[in-house]
């Protein structure tokens, strides 16, 4: 405030006659203002992009079709992500990010830019319906113990990997990973399409309870953990405390929540066949996310678990490998979906010495080969995901392949594509990205993957990703190895 506006203010006579409220003066102020956040701006950008630079996530050249072109693929054979079987004859067209028709071969717009797939086969981008994208690169240590940045950093680094794996969308089922989906969504690193959950929700004792028996007992004036404070998990007891938590987690644009509602393998505390959350305090968390127009799913191995959850509402169980026929049978009546993970206690598990964790492991790798089984027989709705945590982030491909010992190649893709993509669907208004996923169809997301190898021969192809010869997110190109082919 100018020396006259002081003097006015205070009774006094003016010194002379004040020029703040001028036109020409507000607007003077405004061109500072707006040069200072320009330069800050560019100087936050700039250090921003220097830092992922930095760390090897600069985000890569990506090149999308040409302004006003549509792209054309050609001379391929096709599995549009529910049909079981491959089809031929057919060219896809791609206009503004999504699949604008499958024309007869040869019979795509004379304008468009063409790519020939040489013959090779083309499946939809997969889908990874249990992913935790902020802890699948960092110890459990380095998770619970180092600076944030660092592990956001890290994330940052494993998407673009999931990314070149061919895994184009994922479910993330518990962590802080909106920022991580902000990032990639602005293009400042490359990765797949997050559905975040957000924290998971987890009683007192539950399995997304973190702390150390050292910090019992809890009281009213002490701070939140490290685990709570980072969004890795929100500790509720009582329905109050879980509506407050789910209601915290759409507020910051969760797609789906995340409930504990059993114990774990690794678990320090919590048991594996324990029973977690009441009745009364699932079915807030069920209201408050169908209040949103989404769903609930949630963490838990035993048949009496499931069922609990099954009573409350709960749409989706996360692993069940543990269930007995009568309550799969349960699960088919009532719609409710089932994300499988193949954990199958092999060179890709997670090793234990704990002899509790080593007969859990156990007994939930025998029951994963009766999961598939059952969930065939009772034509139960299920989806893939791998629940990769803090170690072997690489091995999601992998993962993926061992469903071909249970089933046909196709039917293994079809769970990591158009069922993944249905469940996906569950999550209604709250679905972060507008349109079909893990489809070859009209107008669905052009998410598209050209591969070396035969998906209805055997899925080994997925070992390495050298396999993968174009990859397509929303009908921009991060992959193309077939450039001597494009017209």
């Amino acid at each position: 405030m100018c020396q006259s506006c002081v003097s006015a203010a205070s009774g006094l006579a003016p010194l002379h006659f004040c020029h703040c409220g001028t036109p020409e003066t507000l607007a003077a102020m405004r061109r500072i203002e707006a040069d200072i956040s320009r330069r800050q701006m560019l100087g936050g950008m700039s250090a921003v992009v220097g830092m992922f630079a930095g760390f090897g996530l600069a985000p890569k050249q990506v090149r999308a079709q040409t302004p006003a072109r549509p792209l054309l693929l050609t001379n391929l054979r096709l599995f549009d992500g529910t049909t079981l079987s491959m089809r031929d004859g057919v060219d896809i067209l791609v206009e503004g990010g999504r699949i604008a028709a499958l024309p007869a071969a040869g019979q795509g717009p004379e304008d468009a830019e063409r790519i020939d797939c040489g013959g090779r086969a083309v499946i939809p981008g997969l889908i990874d319906t249990h992913w935790h994208a902020t802890l699948c690169g960092v110890s459990q240590i380095a998770a619970m113990t180092q600076d944030i940045g660092l592990v956001h950093l890290i994330s940052g680094r494993e998407a673009g990997n999931a990314l070149m794996r061919g895994f184009t969308t994922v479910r993330d089922v518990g962590g802080p990973a909106f920022g991580l989906q902000a990032a990639i969504d602005r293009g400042v690193v490359t990765g797949p399409r997050i559905f975040p959950s957000g924290a998971i929700l987890s009683q007192t004792s539950g399995h997304g309870d973190f702390r150390f028996s050292n910090a019992l007992p809890a009281m009213p004036s002490d701070p939140a953990d490290y685990a709570t404070r980072q969004g890795m998990t929100a500790l509720a007891d009582g329905v109050p405390e879980v509506l407050r938590r789910t209601r915290e987690q759409l507020m910051k644009g969760a797609s789906q929540i995340k409930i504990s509602a059993g114990g774990g393998v690794a678990s320090q505390y919590d048991p594996l066949e324990s029973l977690q959350f009441r009745l009364d305090e699932m079915k807030a968390a069920v209201d408050c996310a169908a209040d949103w127009g989404t769903y609930v799913c949630a963490h838990v191995y035993t048949s009496p678990g499931i069922r609990r959850c099954i009573e409350a509402g709960v749409k989706s169980i996360e692993h069940g490998q543990l269930a007995d026929e009568d309550t799969v049978r349960m699960m088919a009546d009532h719609g409710t979906w089932w994300s499988i993970q193949p954990f199958l206690q092999d060179e890709d598990a997670n090793q234990y010495t704990d002899p509790k964790a080593v007969a859990a492991q156990t007994a939930v790798a025998e029951g994963t080969v009766r999961a598939f089984e059952m969930a065939d027989k009772h034509k139960v709705n299920w989806a893939f995901g791998t629940d990769i945590l803090y170690s072997g982030a690489d091995s999601q491909g992998r993962q993926l392949a061992k469903l071909a010992r249970y089933m046909s190649p196709l039917a293994a893709l079809h769970r990591a594509t158009g069922a993944a993509g249905e469940m996906l669907a569950l999550s209604g208004a709250r679905a972060p990205y507008q349109g079909r996923l893990g489809v070859i169809a009209p107008d669905a997301l052009a998410d598209l993957l050209v591969i070396d190898g035969d998906p209805e021969a055997n899925l080994d192809w997925l070992a390495d990703t050298a396999n993968l010869r174009l990859i397509l997110k929303g009908g921009r190109v991060f992959k193309n190895e077939l450039a001597g082919d494009t017209i």
